[in-house]
């Protein structure tokens, strides 16, 4: 299973924020899947990346062709693309499950992005877990059930985000998803 990760590339992050990441890497390479993420040496980006090679992922990369010389040099595969947009395409079309740990614009970017491509195309194989420590998500969590609950966006908004308030609860999420993914997915539906 390849999961896609978005984060944050800003160093000296509180200690709650590199844990969540380390977990999250943790979980991905001792499942033995495969790190997908934004491939650059920094902030939490290259936290979750070191703990998912740690334990025995293997590590995607997909750095906008601008950004190069700050990839990651963990990464097993390394795709320069043309920009943060076509980054953000390679990612979604790649993965089968998605987790959002805590970062800025660009993250909230590219959780949403996912969202609204996962809903047009009506896809609820893949889910998106948000691990939305010390409620650096609220006010988007906030928004999208706002919208969800009007008349101009769809309801099952809901069940493509799955939020985890606390470290624990995020890998919770991530094994009901791993079970989710095992027992309704065969190995000829994998994206």
């Amino acid at each position: 299973m390849k999961i896609a990760v978005y984060c944050s590339s800003r160093a000296n992050l509180a200690p709650e924020f590199e844990s969540v990441a380390v977990a999250a890497g943790k979980w991905i390479g001792t499942n033995r899947y495969e790190l997908v993420y934004g491939g650059v040496n920094a902030g939490l980006m290259h936290t979750v990346a070191q703990a998912a090679h740690d334990a025995g992922a293997i590590i995607t990369g997909i750095v906008p062709k601008r950004f190069a010389y700050r990839a990651d040099n963990i990464v097993d595969h390394l795709v320069k693309c043309r920009d943060l947009n076509d980054r953000k395409e390679l990612m979604i079309d790649c993965a089968d499950a998605f987790i959002v740990l805590p970062g800025g614009l660009g993250t909230i970017d590219e959780w949403l992005s996912t969202l609204s491509i996962l809903v047009v195309n009506n896809d609820s194989r893949r889910k998106i877990v948000v691990a939305n420590i010390d409620g650096i998500f609220n006010s988007q969590i906030s928004q999208i059930n706002e919208l969800a609950n009007s008349p101009f966006a769809r309801s099952e908004m809901l069940d493509m985000s799955i939020i985890a308030d606390s470290e624990q609860e995020m890998i919770n999420r991530l094994n009901e998803i791993q079970k989710f993914f095992v027992t309704n997915i065969n190995s000829t539906d994998i994206l």
